[in-house]
């Protein structure tokens, strides 16, 4: 059976001092030869309720429930109250000795421990710190919570929204509820590695100028009005059982896709079923494409004219021609199926994850070049 040690005074008080200092509590044990870790908790805990006499009680004695020691006269009773006043102006003043300059975490701390019986004014006397030190340090550990909270939020957005937004995005979507620096929240996204997913780049072949129809957009992208400048073609959606395909027709009034099809081939009937979603053409209707095999064929030009709608191609071999539905599908692979990690799986998941995107992108996404809107928002709006 261990034998019970008891703690001088001296002791006692040196391990509050240290704390008090910002100091660890395990440092503090080894320097002051204390055995256990509960012991150091015990004293602070009677220091931060007022019990310092407690720290001079023997070993075992207990006093009685919110009741100090018994006093042998009133003379000794104020003498014990007076030495605990001045313990705690020695304690703010070795704590200075410590540590050279009381740090601002810790001030505040020991502010807001002992404020309900001492006012903020003679604390700060104490510690030697000004009154509007402490209220500079207090509004910093203020700013450092709300920081916390800003991270989380952020963090927030971006796994609710697979990390397919940058700073500048988030930043819009941040600003529909606080003020904030997008150099902050770059910061922030950098720090925590929540920075936009890279897309897949790829490279086709160049080859030599051919034209079935001229090009009448020459990289102009921009329409006033919807329905004025349409872009359509084929990607290959390589992830399910077996091969499929989507063909999208995208409006460049607000970059909404207004039509689109799954297939297991990419023949005429399949073009021509997102062609024929197309209804209510206005006059005046361009719709543009690459030199692909349907797009030119006779058939297909015939149902165009046949909606008044004036076709234009970009140059073989040059992508960037029709680059807003090239851009599209690049995004819709890069944050559903790259961004899952969805490489093998079923034909029903590629056609349902292919739906979701589309409704996602047309309703929910945000765009910078539309006010921070969704395609249809913008529509619904400017409309």
């Amino acid at each position: 059976m261990s034998t019970r040690v008891s703690y001088p005074y001296e002791i006692k008080m040196k391990a509050i001092e240290m704390r008090l200092a910002g100091i660890p509590m395990r440092q503090v044990l080894n320097e002051l030869n204390i055995r256990h870790r509960t012991q150091g908790k015990t004293w602070m805990s009677w220091y931060k309720n007022g019990e310092i006499h407690r720290f001079e009680q023997p070993v075992g004695k207990q006093y009685t429930f919110h009741k100090g020691p018994e006093y042998a006269s009133e003379q000794a009773k104020l003498e014990a109250e007076n030495r605990y006043l001045k313990q705690q102006i020695e304690v703010f003043k070795k704590v200075r000795r410590v540590v050279e300059e009381v740090v601002g975490e810790v001030a505040v701390q020991l502010v807001e421990t002992l404020r309900e019986r001492m006012c903020i004014k003679d604390i700060c006397t104490h510690l030697g710190i000004a009154r509007s030190t402490y209220y500079r340090w207090k509004q910093a550990s203020t700013d450092g919570r709300s920081r916390q909270t800003m991270e989380r939020r952020i963090g927030h957005l971006c796994r609710e929204h697979k990390f397919r937004y940058g700073y500048r995005k988030m930043t819009a979507l941040l600003r529909q509820e606080i003020g904030v620096n997008h150099k902050t929240v770059q910061r922030i996204m950098q720090k925590y590695g929540w920075q936009w997913r890279v897309k897949v780049k790829k490279r086709k072949q160049t080859g030599q100028s051919y034209y079935i129809a001229p090009n009448l957009f020459n990289r102009d992208f921009v329409a006033t009005a919807p329905l004025q400048k349409l872009v359509t073609d084929i990607t290959y959606l390589p992830f399910g059982q077996k091969q499929l395909y989507l063909s999208s027709i995208q409006d460049l009034y607000n970059g909404e896709i207004i039509a689109y099809s799954i297939g297991e081939r990419q023949d005429m009937d399949f073009v021509l079923h997102t062609l024929a979603q197309l209804n209510h053409v206005p006059k005046g209707c361009t719709l543009h494409s690459d030199q692909g095999s349907v797009y030119t064929s006779y058939r297909y030009q015939q149902v165009v004219k046949g909606k008044g709608i004036t076709m234009s191609m970009s140059r073989k071999g040059t992508p960037a021609d029709n680059a807003p539905i090239e851009s599209f599908h690049s995004a819709l692979k890069s944050e559903t199926f790259y961004l899952d990690n969805l490489k093998r799986t079923t034909t029903a998941i590629v056609e349902q994850t292919v739906q979701d995107y589309i409704n996602y992108y047309n309703y929910i996404r945000i765009q910078t070049k539309l006010n921070n809107q969704s395609p249809v928002q913008y529509r619904q709006l400017v409309g």
